[in-house]
């Protein structure tokens, strides 16, 4: 076929699991192999999804492999990135782009500029956020003043996960910052963030928190404000609000179904979509459909490496704010 691309996945966890799927499962790539130090791991997602099981050396030299998908461990990310740059492939990469900002500005020159590196943030492709940044754009609201973004998960993550994360910042809001930037359409010059552990004390024996509200402020006095919480109680609630002269733009949570029951005790709604994993499950799909096309030199990605160190900078200033208890200015 024509414009068929070869993929390998590194990484075959649970992120890498729904990218070896997508990619498998589109007509315009094929899913050549799987790479994963844990080899069941590997295996088994290879068997899957018609792939085999590789070494990243392995793919790096494979001139077939014309893309890879980096999906690895958050410490491996940057490294891998740039090593199947210089080998001369198109790279999907998962966020964050490393967990130290310094060392991820450092890679710049490399990274930087008109390269085939797509970032993570699938939040960029989900449809009813870009639906509302497309009514913002088009000025339905007016001049957008302010921004609302809620991201609470359901329930924590296990505490093994939370040691090596690199901290809710860096991990869970870091998507927030970069759709704050996304709708924001300048660049935050204020950061002042509040945050607890209120959730699970072994979350801050651990040295991470898991309750936090961030305050982001433009040049030109927009504001936006991100919720963010380990537990809700209620689900997966993710929405964003956009307030601009005119009114408010807002995308709510998606529901498990539109079927509702309507007694003497008011309406009864179905749950919210329960995790990341069904909420965003079609973003992914989007982004795996962009990647392709940025493959086929039909688009520029939507999000890259400046894009990645922009969220970074936001996700360490917001701890420098919480630790110091001032604000920071970019």
């Amino acid at each position: 076929m024509e414009n068929m691309f070869e993929i390998a996945v590194v990484g075959a966890g649970r992120i890498g699991r729904i990218h070896a799927k997508n990619v498998a499962a589109h007509p315009r790539l094929r899913l050549k192999a799987v790479v994963d130090p844990v080899g069941d791991n590997a295996a088994t997602l290879a068997a899957e999804t018609g792939a085999v099981v590789s070494t990243f050396e392995a793919v790096l030299n494979d001139p077939a492999v014309r893309g890879i998908v980096v999906a690895s461990p958050t410490d491996q990310h940057l490294d891998q990135t740039l090593k199947a740059m210089a080998a001369g492939k198109a790279v999907l990469c998962e966020k964050p782009i490393d967990q130290d900002l310094a060392t991820a500005r450092a890679a710049a020159g490399v990274l930087g500029g008109e390269r085939p590196l797509l970032l993570g943030f699938n939040r960029r492709f989900d449809r009813h956020f870009g639906a509302l940044k497309r009514q913002l754009d088009a000025g339905r609201v007016g001049p957008l003043e302010s921004l609302l973004i809620i991201s609470h998960d359901p329930a924590p993550p296990p505490i093994s996960y939370v040691k090596v994360s690199g901290g809710l910042f860096k991990d869970m809001a870091i998507h927030d910052f970069d759709m704050a930037r996304y709708l924001l359409g300048e660049e935050v010059t204020e950061v002042f963030a509040a945050a607890s552990c209120l959730v699970d004390p072994a979350i801050a024996e651990a040295g991470d928190i898991d309750t936090a509200k961030t305050t982001l402020k433009t040049a030109s006095g927009r504001i936006c404000v991100i919720s963010n919480s380990r537990r809700s109680g209620y689900g997966y609630d993710q929405r964003i609000e956009a307030y601009g002269a005119k009114g408010l733009l807002k995308a709510d949570n998606v529901l498990e179904s539109t079927v509702a029951h309507w007694g003497a005790e008011g309406p009864v709604l179905d749950a919210f979509q329960n995790f990341f994993l069904d909420r965003y499950a079609e973003a992914y799909r989007s982004e795996v459909e962009h990647f392709a096309a940025v493959m086929a030199g039909e688009a520029k990605p939507l999000v890259g490496f400046d894009d990645a160190v922009k969220a970074l900078e936001l996700a360490e200033a917001a701890a420098q704010s919480v630790k110091t208890g001032q604000v920071v200015k970019l």
